[in-house]
């Protein structure tokens, strides 16, 4: 176990750092295991895969020599927009820095959450900000980039944000403004008055701790009325890791989708071989006893295209052999597309299979740092590099945590238990804390009583099989419903167990809320609010100091 020393208000403090294998941690896919355990294995959907981040500053001749989009027009672009979210000055020395021809990026991104969405969010800009370092203190020039997908039109997804609440339950926050429509890229949706409501409910549900105005100022300084989501987010993000010099990119810039044009005329073009290749793909992926992430119809097309009432509609293929969007309100031939798209390249954004590739064009990206989901879909995207003669990129799995408030490592020590123990479910763990800890004496008579009850069956069923077989078979009928009977039983001796032993329910159901909300790790669910509210901006610094790229297992960090 590691050990940490972190600064604090007070003075200092030392944290631990535990890791746990993903192949020890249930709903993990197979393709993801596997490029963690041994990336070289599957060279073949990974051709630029390494097995160390140390190995990553290899590419930066070839990263630099390919590089071609204009350095100038993009950190222009970049140096507007970060100075719109009120950018810290070590990240506008970064964008100053970029300018350089010898300077690489180091990228990552997501979704523009409620409140910044899930903690997997913040793991990957300290992530991306900890490579760049490691790069930096090796002579290197490089800058961390995290890409806001703003272009995304799934708002629902993204418009919600969970939290502990004062009782320890899981509560959800969701906003969602009275002009926010259906396919609208989240980069378009303006916040209304209902903003101040969902900020007032965040904070009134917190526990009250010592950081609580301090996280009152900082959501409410940056998620107001009249702002976009997308901006809300990218303010926060900049106030968060500002003083990391964090490059917050928004793709919705008029300016970098004129920089991506190339890179969609030629998508267009060749989107047919680009079609074939990616089904293809998923047959080899499947055929390996993998799963293919993107499901690629024979109608697929690369890019969508953005109406006129800036909703984000798919384009289809139809059997004539012309294009339409989804709602067919338009139709265009494959040369009218790739036209448009060199004089009007805000009217598309890419898919999920071709926005590495556009995000690679426009960045000098020497690596990318992603998770499980689009490690995936890099096996698939990979085509697409290749088709459009651009070098892939590698990718790697962005640090992941579980936090551990000292009143969940108490409870964890009191009864024995790991992190990995609660993997077996709620249901399966209280019973064994009632036998283990809360009642031995009455669980020893159950297993005494069923030992019993078993020997003098099997004494039973001996001699009725001798004198007759139907006899035998009977009883063994009402064998199981006997068993099912003593089960039952036992089962409302745990429930009467736990009423009774009211406060030891509550901490465990409270330390399942924490640590595995909703049945998934910590990191897909609760918000940084939470743990700004207890421990202020300090736990960004402790994460921080915890990542260790050389780790690829899923790392316990006890606060």
């Amino acid at each position: 176990m590691d050990e940490i020393a972190c600064k604090t208000a007070k003075g200092s403090v030392v944290l631990r750092a535990d890791s746990l294998p993903f192949s020890e941690i249930p709903g993990q896919s197979k393709l993801f295991t596997t490029y963690q355990s041994d990336p070289l294995s599957l060279k073949k959907y990974y051709p630029s895969a390494v097995v160390s981040h140390t190995e990553i500053a290899a590419r930066i001749p070839e990263v630099l020599e390919r590089h071609v989009a204009d350095r100038s027009l993009l950190c222009d672009a970049l140096d507007e927009m970060n100075r719109k979210f009120e950018a810290s000055e070590e990240t506008l020395k970064n964008i100053s820095l970029l300018r350089g021809s010898e300077t690489v990026a180091v990228v990552t991104g997501q979704q523009a959450g409620l409140f910044t969405g899930p903690l997997y969010t913040i793991y990957k800009a300290l992530t991306a900000i900890k490579m760049t370092e490691c790069l930096s203190d090796r002579g290197f020039k490089a800058v961390p980039i995290f890409w806001a997908a703003t272009e995304d039109h799934d708002f629902e997804e993204v418009s919600k944000a969970f939290v502990l609440n004062q009782s320890g339950e899981l509560t959800e926050f969701t906003n969602h403004p009275e002009r926010s429509y259906e396919s609208q890229p989240v980069g378009y949706v303006k916040l209304d008055e209902t903003i101040r409501e969902t900020v007032r409910q965040l904070i009134n549900d917190l526990p009250a701790a010592e950081y609580t105005s301090y996280v009152r100022s900082l959501i409410e300084d940056n998620w107001r009325p009249e702002t976009y989501f997308g901006d809300a987010f990218a303010r926060l993000m900049t106030r968060l890791f500002g003083k990391y010099g964090l490059i917050i990119l928004c793709p919705l810039d008029k300016r970098l989708k004129q920089l991506a044009a190339p890179v969609y005329v030629d998508a267009i073009r060749k989107s047919a071989e680009i079609v074939e290749a990616l089904r293809k793909r998923s047959d080899e992926l499947v055929a390996d006893d993998f799963h293919a992430q993107v499901t690629i119809d024979e109608n697929y097309f690369p890019l969508f295209w953005q109406a006129d009432d800036n909703t984000r509609n798919s384009i289809k293929k139809g059997k004539d052999g012309t294009f339409q969007t989804k709602d067919h309100s338009t139709e265009f031939t494959l040369e009218e597309l790739a036209e448009i798209a060199e004089k009007e390249p805000t009217r598309f954004s890419p898919s999920v299979v071709l926005r590495s590739v556009v995000q690679d064009y426009l960045l000098p990206t020497v690596c990318y740092f992603g998770g499980a989901a689009e490690i995936a879909y890099f096996a698939q995207s990979g085509e697409v590099y290749r088709i459009l003669d651009r070098p892939p990129t590698p990718v790697l799995h962005r640090q992941s945590f579980t936090l551990l408030e000292p009143k969940q490592q108490r409870i964890l020590e009191k009864y024995g238990l790991s992190l990995k123990d609660l993997f077996h479910g709620i249901d399966e763990l209280l019973p064994r804390i009632v036998e283990q800890h809360l009642n031995r004496e009455s669980a020893k008579t159950f297993a005494d009583v069923e030992e019993k009850i078993n020997t003098q069956l099997n004494r039973l069923d001996q001699e009725l099989s001798q004198l007759d077989v139907t006899l035998a078979e009977n009883l063994a009928k009402r064998r199981r419903k006997i068993i099912y009977h003593i089960g039952a039983l036992r089962r409302k001796f745990h429930r009467a167990q736990l009423r009774k032993d009211d406060v030891i329910n509550r901490q465990i159901r409270e330390m399942f809320a924490a640590l595995l909300p909703n049945k998934h790790l910590q990191e897909r669910t609760l918000n940084i609010t939470y743990f700004l509210d207890r421990y202020g901006e300090f736990v960004i610094d402790w994460i921080y100091s915890s990542v260790d790229l050389s780790d690829k297992g899923h790392r316990v960090l006890y606060l």
